[in-house]
């Protein structure tokens, strides 16, 4: 074997022996339990007894179950209405933070933390705020005359209160847009300008083009997000009342750790991973009408 020959697999062996521990890992702790758990959501599994096979019958009870289609329905409501609040909240945001002032960065740094403080810490927080009788919401509405509902307590109210919650954490979103605002080339600004252009049509023929493809990332993210979540509504409501924020990834944990229905937690996770891969790929088949790639000469 030539001197090249053994420079090249001693080189490859070291290459996979660094990234030995990282395919381990996958293997370990994202393959084998997603394997896992498609075949137990073929199962009768209650976790104190063997799983007993039952072929499709988890996903036939899943359509019939009114609690699944609730769930549906208010991870939906969710997303449809904080996404799109969250995007625009953070746009504006990343647009104010783009400015070439003095201290800018201390202000970036301040709206980007409260992005990563623990979601559990934020809720309680906010769980406070919300408190009908002494909480700061309230008592803001009290000085215009205004009576407060009851909000996490009340139906009506739980879910605008979480969703007024999350539209306010931007900071990932306003972070990715501010990186996006910082790559538009500035001749195209003093384009417009030379125009007669004003800064209404700078952002609207400049900036918006040209951030399509971050919109577009937010938005994949955003949906993957904000279907999982369940913190929020674990910490503020456990799903109530009556209910009323019991999203989808709460009550797979009610019927997998509350009802120890292995089985059909499963067929429940396994659903929401196919709606996932099946919106994202409709997500980026859909991107090549609306996103706008400057390296490839235009839209595609």
């Amino acid at each position: 074997m030539s001197n090249i020959r053994r420079r090249y697999l001693r080189e490859t062996l070291t290459n996979y022996a660094f990234i030995a521990p990282a395919i381990a890992g996958v293997l370990i702790f994202h393959l084998i339990p997603m394997v896992t758990s498609l075949f137990l959501s073929l199962t009768r599994y209650d976790v104190v007894s063997s799983p007993k096979f039952i072929g499709l019958n988890n996903y036939k009870t899943m359509v019939v179950d009114p609690l699944w289609r609730k769930s549906i329905f208010n991870t939906c409501y969710y997303v449809g209405v904080t996404l799109p609040i969250r995007l625009i909240i953070a746009l504006i945001a990343a647009v104010l933070l783009d400015q070439k002032v003095r201290g800018i960065t201390i202000f970036r740094v301040i709206f980007y933390l409260p992005s990563i403080t623990a979601g559990v810490a934020i809720s309680l927080l906010w769980k406070l705020i919300f408190q009908p009788t002494y909480g700061l919401a309230n008592s803001l509405l009290a000085h215009f005359g205004i009576q407060g509902p009851a909000w996490l307590g009340d139906p009506k109210w739980a879910m605008p209160s979480i969703i007024i919650m999350m539209s306010l954490n931007i900071g990932q979103f306003m972070l990715i847009f501010l990186a996006g605002l910082q790559s538009v080339p500035t001749y195209l600004y003093e384009a417009v300008q030379l125009d007669g252009g004003n800064r209404w049509h700078q952002f609207k023929y400049v900036t918006i083009p040209f951030l399509t493809p971050v919109i577009f990332l937010n938005i994949v993210i955003g949906i993957i997000e904000m279907v999982q979540m369940f913190t929020q509504a674990y910490v503020m409501t456990g799903g109530g009342p009556m209910d009323a924020t019991l999203v989808y990834v709460m009550y797979i944990y009610q019927r997998a750790f509350q009802w120890l229905e292995m089985g059909y937690a499963s067929s429940l996770a396994w659903f929401l991973f196919i709606v996932l891969l099946v919106l994202t790929i409709m997500q980026f088949k859909l991107s090549g009408r609306w996103v706008y790639y400057e390296s490839a000469g235009g839209r595609r």
